[in-house]
């Protein structure tokens, strides 16, 4: 079975847009389960444009699923992830002038920092992803790390403009989830991801996990939020019940 899980940061940026209380994306998260998800993910970014550690610290007492928290390396985002525990940590790359995540990590430049974070969360016992691009060269090097898992950035994917080039990308994605594999990693998958383009990424073998968030909050706007993840749910369910594309 694939994870689903739902990322509520864009409830937060409603919310930060106020500076008020509403909407909570605590309540997201229990509607989002309610809808079937099987964990939460939010971003503590460092310049805390949306979540907020009152977010992280009332989530991780009330999700009942996974809570996956992605952050950069920066040490004081990093202790404050040791001090809450979450289940997982994803490990993304942040700059400040990025509307959202752009690209996966650089692992070949930040090995060492990287290595030494993946320590710390182990230690706390906390499970690891790398978010990365389907790059060989940096899928390479992610087993050298200590990681348990890799999230292959889907963007370049979910962005192409036309078949063709979809298809090329899509075949670097399964290119790249074999080698995940066979470096004996857990392969998780996100970004860009909606009910229109997240079937053949569900399909490729091996798939644990899908992060989504934008595709259904938009949704959930029109329809509500247990809705809006119970399609998301249903859709991957019956990607993989179907044998995958030939590749």
């Amino acid at each position: 079975m694939i994870r689903l899980g739902v990322n509520i940061d864009h409830v937060a940026t409603i919310r930060q847009a106020r500076g008020g209380r509403e909407p909570d994306p605590v309540w997201a998260a229990v509607l989002a389960e309610l809808g079937g998800a099987d964990g939460i993910t939010i971003h503590l970014r460092e310049d805390r444009r949306h979540i907020q550690e009152r977010d992280l610290r009332v989530l991780r007492e009330t999700v009942r699923t996974r809570l996956n928290l992605e952050i950069s390396l920066a040490p004081e985002i990093v202790s404050i992830a040791m001090n809450v525990r979450p289940d997982q940590v994803t490990f993304v790359p942040e700059h400040r002038q990025e509307v959202t995540t752009e690209g996966g990590l650089d692992l070949l430049k930040h090995r060492d920092r990287i290595a030494e974070a993946v320590s710390r969360c182990q230690d706390a016992g906390i499970e690891v992803s790398l978010f990365l691009d389907p790059d060989p060269a940096q899928l390479e090097a992610a087993a050298s790390v200590g990681a348990i898992a890799v999230e292959l950035h889907t963007g370049r994917y979910a962005d192409a403009l036309n078949p063709p080039s979809r298809q090329r990308e899509l075949e670097a994605l399964f290119d790249a989830g074999r080698r995940i594999r066979h470096d004996g990693l857990l392969l998780h998958a996100g970004h860009g991801l909606t009910l229109q383009n997240v079937a053949d990424v569900a399909r490729i073998p091996g798939m644990l996990e899908l992060n989504i968030g934008h595709s259904i909050v938009s949704r959930a706007v029109f329809l509500g939020f247990e809705r809006a993840v119970a399609e998301m749910k249903q859709a991957i369910q019956n990607a993989v019940a179907q044998p995958p594309p030939a590749q």
